[in-house]
């Protein structure tokens, strides 16, 4: 198992403006849900949220070919989680995130909603998963989030189903 000390200094600063954010909230929200014993409560969320940022000393301590542990594939998941969840909140409708990685660290990511599939994604080197800045991470989701909406607007019939 790999882990990587987040405790020594935090990897980035989590602005006012951006922990305000719909992204930053959902993603705080679906992290705590992973805590099954409490071990969040109290925290901040940028003490919550930091695991999901890795500086380049960091990513350098990880090695290149590794197998991802359950807590990183859990953070994938509580990723598209969090996109899957912005999508039901702003079109209403239901989305399902899909997330299938092997034990190597390959797989798939996919959101549906209805029958459309708003969300196509490969996951490669997943044992390194993790975002410059809090601000990339969201910039990342919300450019998943803006195809998707926009795939449903094209859709409609096709999401309803």
């Amino acid at each position: 198992m790999i882990t990587i000390d987040t405790n020594t200094a935090p990897a980035a600063e989590l602005s006012p403006d951006l922990a305000e954010t719909d992204f930053i909230k959902e993603m705080n929200r679906q992290t705590r849900a992973l805590d099954s014993y409490g071990t969040y409560d109290g925290w901040p969320t940028d003490k919550v949220l930091a695991p999901y940022i890795l500086t380049k000393e960091q990513r350098r301590q990880i090695p290149v070919v590794g197998d991802p542990d359950d807590v990183t594939i859990s953070r994938v998941k509580a990723f598209h989680n969090a996109i899957a969840a912005l999508i039901e909140k702003e079109c209403g409708l239901m989305a399902v995130p899909m997330i299938n990685i092997t034990h190597e660290g390959f797989g798939r990511g996919v959101i549906t909603v209805g029958k459309l599939v708003v969300l196509d994604r490969t996951l490669r080197d997943v044992h390194r998963f993790g975002f410059d800045s809090y601000s990339k991470m969201k910039d990342e989701a919300d450019k998943f989030l803006s195809v998707a909406l926009e795939l449903i607007g094209k859709y409609p019939e096709v999401a309803g189903l």
